[in-house]
C-alpha cells in the first residue's frame, strides 16, 4: 500500500480585497468620488478601517497575498486656524489609531548641502502603513520662501519665533525681488515633485491636502484662540503684510502643483468630514493600485533623455516603457591592465597622495562628500576604503557595508535605506563623509540578475538614482562614483587566495561561487549602468586592473582630482 503524503501544496496568493464579500469590496474597497454624498458618518467610519485594514495587509508575510505592499503618505498644509488639526483628530478616531502615524514640522532654514526632501526621509511610513505628515517638507520651502520674500521690518516677531528652531538668530535682510523668489519656489517644486513621483511609483502614495480659510476667518480666530509661541511656517500671521506675501506664495505653489486637494476650514466640523473622505479614496486607490501593477512593458515613465545639463523636469507618472537594449560592453570591462607595481614606488605614492587628500578632506568648508563603490567581487573595493580612509579620524567618516536588506528595509523604497545613511546636519556626529561599499546600484545589478525586481522595477531605477544623485548635487553634496574591475581568472586567485588564508576566509561566501556562473551576466549589467548612470551631476570613475596596488591609486588619484575642483585650497 503506498504511503499517504501529508504534504499540502502552498496556496497561490490571493489579492487582499479577496479577504472580503463581493459587497464589502464593492462598498468599502473600491474609490468613489462621490462619497461625501453617498455616506454617512458610520459608513465613513467604517470604510476608512476596512480600507486600513487592507492596506496594512498588503505587506503580510504569511499567508503571501498577490498585492504589491503599499503605504500612503498625507500631506497636510495650508494656513494656520484652518482646522488642520480637528480634521486629524477625527480622523483618528474613526481609524484604528494604533495604526495611524502622525508626524508634524513648523517649517525650518534648508539644512546646508542637503535636498529639501532629506530631512524628512526617517519619517516615511512603511509600505502597508498610512502616515500623516503635518508641514513636511513644504513647511520648510515655503518657511525659507517667506524669508526672501518678506523684508526683516515686517517681521518684528521672526527672532521670538525662530528662538527654539534649528537656525542661529537673523540679521536684518531685505526682501528678494518677486521673480527671484519664484524662480526659487519653481525650481524647488520641480525637485519635490519629481522625489514625490518616485515615491508613488516604488508603492508609497501621496495624498496633499491644503486647509485654506478666509482672512477675515483667520483674524477672528486668531484673537480668540490661545497665542501660539511656534506659528506654521514661522510666520507672523497677525500682519497683513505678512498674510498678503504667503497668500501669493501660495498661489504659485498652488498652480504650479495640481495634485493638492483645496479644504475649505471655515466650517471646521465640515472640513474634517471632507479630510477623512479624501482620505478614504487615497487609501482605496492605493489598495487598488497595489493589486493591478503595470506589465513592464506597459508602464512606468522613461526619463532617460536627460538634459546635458542634468536639469530635470517631471514628466507623466505613466509612460511605456521603451524595449530595452543591453549596450554593446565597453574595451574597459573587457581588457583588464595587468601591470605589476613596484612595492616600494606603491608606499612612497600611496603617503604622498593620502597626505594630500586629508588636506582637501579637511578644508572642504563642510560640504558633504559621498563616495560610492561598486564593482566585480573581490575587485578590491574594500582595500581601496581602507587606504582612503587611513590618514583621517575615524570621527571624521562613516562607512556603510551594504548587504541585502532587512525585512524593515523592504517596507520602503529600496533608496530608502540609502537616504537615511547619508550625511546629515541634523546628526549629532561630526561625520559629514559617508563611504558605502555597495550602494543603491544594487537595484540595477545583483536584483536585476537574480529576479529580485521586476522589469519594470529595475529598468525604471536608472532614472530614479540619476534624480537622486542630481538632487544630492544640486544641493552642493559631492558624489563619488567608483567601479572596480577585475578579469575572471583574478578573480579566481584571488578566491583561492582568500580561502587559503584564515583571517581572510570570512570575506568568501559560496553566493561569491555561485555569482560566478553569471560573471557575463554582471558584466553586462555593470556595462548597462555606466552607460545609463554617467552624468554629468554624478559621473563614474571605472578602475580596470588587476593589480590591487595600482587599483588603491588610482582611487585616491581621482578622489583628489575631484575635491581639488571644489576646494578653495
Amino acid at each position: 500500500m503506498p504511503k499517504k503524503n501529508n504534504t499540502t501544496e502552498q496556496a497561490a496568493p490571493q489579492a487582499v480585497s479577496a479577504q472580503f464579500s463581493e459587497q464589502v469590496v464593492n462598498q468599502r474597497l473600491i474609490p468613489n468620488p462621490l462619497s461625501q454624498f453617498s455616506m454617512d458618518k458610520d459608513t465613513l467610519k467604517l470604510a476608512l478601517v476596512t480600507a486600513q485594514y487592507a492596506l496594512q495587509a498588503t505587506r503580510q508575510q504569511s499567508p503571501p497575498t498577490s498585492n504589491k505592499p503599499t503605504g500612503l503618505l498625507v500631506l497636510v498644509n495650508g494656513m494656520e486656524q484652518a482646522g488642520k488639526g480637528i480634521a486629524v483628530k477625527q480622523l483618528r478616531q474613526w481609524v484604528d489609531p494604533r495604526l495611524l502615524k502622525v508626524e508634524a514640522t513648523i517649517g525650518y532654514p534648508p539644512l546646508a548641502y542637503q535636498p529639501l526632501w532629506q530631512a524628512h526621509t526617517k519619517a516615511m511610513p512603511r509600505h502597508g502603513d498610512v502616515m500623516v505628515y503635518f508641514g513636511n517638507w513644504y513647511a520648510d520651502l515655503i518657511h525659507n520662501v517667506m524669508h526672501m520674500a518678506t523684508s526683516s521690518e515686517n517681521e518684528d516677531t521672526n527672532r521670538k519665533l525662530s528662538k527654539k528652531s534649528k537656525d542661529k538668530p537673523t540679521d536684518e535682510w531685505q526682501a528678494l525681488p518677486v521673480a527671484e523668489w519664484q524662480d526659487y519656489l519653481q525650481q524647488q517644486l520641480i525637485e519635490l515633485q519629481t522625489f514625490e513621483r518616485d515615491l508613488d511609483a516604488n508603492q508609497t502614495k501621496l495624498l496633499k491636502c491644503w486647509f485654506h480659510v478666509e482672512v477675515e476667518t483667520l483674524q477672528e480666530r486668531l484673537s480668540e484662540e490661545k497665542a501660539d509661541p511656534q506659528f506654521l511656517y514661522q510666520i507672523d500671521w497677525h500682519k497683513a503684510e505678512v498674510l498678503e506675501r504667503f497668500n501669493q506664495v501660495a498661489t504659485s505653489l498652488l498652480q504650479q502643483q495640481d495634485d493638492w486637494i483645496i479644504i475649505d476650514g471655515g466650517d471646521k466640523s465640515q472640513a474634517a468630514t471632507r479630510f477623512c473622505h479624501a482620505v478614504l479614496q487615497a487609501m482605496q486607490t492605493a489598495l487598488l493600485s497595489s493589486s493591478s501593477l503595470p506589465a513592464p512593458d506597459t508602464t512606468a515613465y522613461n526619463d532617460s533623455d536627460i538634459q546635458s545639463d542634468d536639469k530635470l523636469k517631471p514628466g507623466p507618472r505613466t509612460q511605456k516603457l521603451s524595449r530595452f537594449e543591453p549596450v554593446k560592453i565597453p574595451k574597459t570591462l573587457k581588457n583588464i591592465d595587468d601591470p605589476d607595481l613596484n612595492k616600494s614606488d606603491y608606499h612612497e605614492q600611496l603617503d604622498i597622495k593620502q597626505a594630500k587628500l586629508a588636506k582637501l578632506l579637511r578644508n572642504r568648508d563642510g560640504r558633504h562628500v559621498v563616495f560610492a563603490f561598486e564593482g566585480m567581487d573581490a575587485a578590491g573595493k574594500g582595500g581601496a576604503i581602507k587606504r582612503l580612509v587611513a590618514p583621517l579620524d575615524p570621527r571624521e567618516y562613516q562607512v556603510h557595508n551594504i548587504g541585502a536588506p532587512m525585512l524593515y528595509e523592504r517596507q520602503h523604497s529600496y533608496l530608502w535605506r540609502f537616504w537615511t545613511r547619508l550625511p546629515n546636519e541634523q546628526a549629532d556626529r561630526p561625520s559629514r563623509i559617508a563611504i558605502f561599499d555597495r550602494t543603491w546600484y544594487g537595484r540595477v545589478l545583483v536584483e536585476r540578475i537574480e529576479q529580485l525586481a521586476d522589469d519594470y522595477e529595475w529598468q525604471r531605477a536608472y532614472d530614479e538614482i540619476n534624480r537622486f544623485e542630481a538632487d544630492l548635487t544640486a544641493a552642493g553634496t559631492l558624489v563619488i562614483k567608483y567601479w572596480l574591475a577585475i578579469d575572471k581568472q583574478q578573480q579566481l586567485e584571488r578566491f583561492e587566495d582568500r580561502h587559503d588564508t584564515p583571517h581572510k576566509q570570512f570575506k568568501l561566501t559560496d553566493d561569491d561561487w555561485r555569482n560566478r556562473d553569471k560573471w557575463s551576466d554582471y558584466v553586462q549589467s555593470a556595462a548597462d549602468m555606466l552607460a545609463r548612470t554617467d552624468t554629468k551631476a554624478a559621473p563614474w570613475c571605472v578602475v580596470a586592473t588587476n593589480d590591487k596596488r595600482q587599483a588603491r591609486l588610482d582611487v585616491l588619484d581621482h578622489a583628489i582630482k575631484q575635491l581639488a575642483a571644489v576646494s578653495k585650497i
